[in-house]
């Protein structure tokens, strides 16, 4: 069995950066990802909570904020825990193994920079022409 989810949607808020008393960078956010139909004319969206680690925290802080469009692959994992009035609850989250830019760079403000999925070190942009694509 395998447990992967790919999401695209957009942050509900800016992503706050958190550190463990361990050191390790943790960012916990929500993203509306919308649904492929309407209801009585009206757009419907999910809301997800997504968790991202160490260089992943650091990269989503750093890149993107409330609004912003983010693509995320990652797993959905399940904990329990008690409420306040003692009821037993269970939380679903996505925790990020990778998270990706969606939109083209300048289509938002400040958080728009010419970079690619994180990860990717050796990235270098490169103007390419029609007559240097490898295919028809």
């Amino acid at each position: 069995m395998y447990n992967h989810v790919t999401l695209i949607g957009r942050l509900v808020a800016d992503p706050e950066l958190k550190t463990t008393p361990n050191g390790i960078s943790v960012c916990a956010f929500r993203i509306a990802v919308d649904r492929p139909y309407k209801q009585d004319g009206e757009k419907q969206a999910d809301f997800i909570n997504i968790t991202a680690w160490r260089e992943r925290a650091e990269f989503v802080s750093k890149y993107f904020a409330k609004g912003k469009a983010i693509g995320i692959d990652g797993a959905i994992q399940t904990r329990q825990y008690t409420d306040r009035d003692g009821a037993k609850r269970t939380a679903f989250e996505v925790v990020a193994n990778r998270l990706f830019f969606v939109e083209p760079k300048g289509t938002a403000d400040k958080h728009s920079p010419d970079v690619v999925p994180h990860g990717s070190d050796d990235y270098e942009p490169v103007d390419v022409g029609e007559d240097d694509l490898p295919f028809d």
